[in-house]
């Protein structure tokens, strides 16, 4: 990670931004102390297609319906001897 003043930043923004593209840590600073970070902003995803669609409706688990309603098995826990 490097660091820079607001003045060096000023005189090579261009450059500082091509290092944090590059994956460099570029850490802005005043009076010695970090202000600012530049870092580069990640790329939205590819759009959904219909073939991603079909491909988790064929790995979709089904979901079980319950036997007895939320009542029942309350009851059902409560009453149970431990």
């Amino acid at each position: 990670m490097s660091e820079h003043s607001v003045q060096d930043a000023e005189r090579n923004l261009t450059d500082l931004i091509d290092r944090a593209l590059s994956g460099e840590g570029v850490v802005i600073t005043r009076d010695g102390r970090p202000v600012a970070t530049l870092n580069p902003i990640r790329r939205a995803g590819r759009p959904i297609t219909a073939e991603d669609l079909d491909w988790l409706a064929l790995r979709r688990v089904p979901m079980r319906v319950p036997t007895q309603d939320a009542g029942q098995l309350v009851r059902a826990l409560r009453d149970d001897e431990w």
